[in-house]
């Protein structure tokens, strides 16, 4: 049968990314305490096109993806960009994989078990040169309470729910749960899927007792990733949904931007992360 997608292009216009987008995939991922779990990712996958060919093969990225879909650590996104790259010809290669992640958590006093959903990203890229970049984000949902309501009122103190994203770069393997921890810990109290009374006055009292406002998150969990060796680069970015005012209050921060005692924050955006990562 002819095949289209082989034949020569005139326009003599390069591409810079095509591929597949928003596949649905089950897959199994990396668990600090179980080892591993399985949840269903959404994933983008490209490689660049040279000027003279017409088209991709599609239905190479899906059978790279299937090969892996079991046991889809971080180091295997290195491989999954090699073989992109191998399979399709390409000079560079693009992979971003979407997924919910589920911990376990029990709440503060009662000890009541329940599951947290938290957003997470692997992106990874291949350039021409043969370098790998790879950033791992988590979104991760808070609660704060204002300093300044709690300042000013008489009785109580406005507080709403938030989420921070994080996004960062590492020299050796991190796990999901240790980003999570950070910024859970630079919020006014942590948020859990359940709680029976005495938690949910625990958490009140906590989150009381801990106002924040979005500066504070951002800037306590960069002060504590710019002191952590494994982390090369970071950003982070808190959101509250205002809870007595129709809009959201946002703060954001870039390790590009940050000084350490021995100057700038050291930013690595293209190393080979795969011999480091289990």
């Amino acid at each position: 049968m002819r095949d289209i997608q082989n034949e020569p292009d005139h326009r003599n216009i390069p591409i810079d990314k095509v591929g597949i987008k928003n596949l649905r995939y089950p897959i199994k991922v990396l668990d600090r305490t179980n080892g591993y779990q399985h949840t269903v990712a959404t994933i983008n996958m490209y490689v660049d096109l040279p000027h003279k060919n017409k088209g991709t093969h599609m239905s190479r990225f899906v059978e790279i993806i299937n090969q892996y879909r079991l046991n889809l650590s971080l180091k295997k996104i290195s491989v999954i960009l090699a073989e992109m790259k191998t399979h399709l010809n390409a000079a560079s290669a693009h992979i971003e994989i979407n997924f919910p992640y589920f911990v376990e958590k029990r709440a503060p006093i009662s000890e009541a078990a329940g599951l947290m959903d938290y957003d997470c990203k692997i992106r990874g890229v291949s350039n021409t040169d043969g370098k790998i970049d790879l950033i791992l984000e988590v979104v991760v949902p808070i609660s704060s309470v204002c300093p300044c309501s709690k300042e000013i009122s008489e009785v109580g103190a406005h507080n709403q729910r938030g989420a921070v994203s994080l996004k960062v770069r590492f020299k050796k393997f991190i796990w999901i749960e240790d980003m999570i921890e950070v910024v859970e810990k630079a919020a006014s109290c942590e948020v859990f899927s359940v709680l029976k009374r005495v938690d949910e006055k625990s958490v009140t009292e906590t989150a009381y007792h801990n106002p924040k406002f979005v500066e504070d998150i951002v800037r306590d969990v960069a002060a504590i990733l710019r002191e952590d060796d494994n982390i090369t680069w970071f950003t982070v970015g808190a959101e509250n949904f205002e809870s007595i005012h129709n809009h959201s209050a946002y703060a954001h921060i870039s390790s590009n931007h940050l000084h350490t005692e021995n100057g700038f924050f050291k930013v690595v955006t293209s190393k080979r992360h795969e011999d480091a990562i289990p």
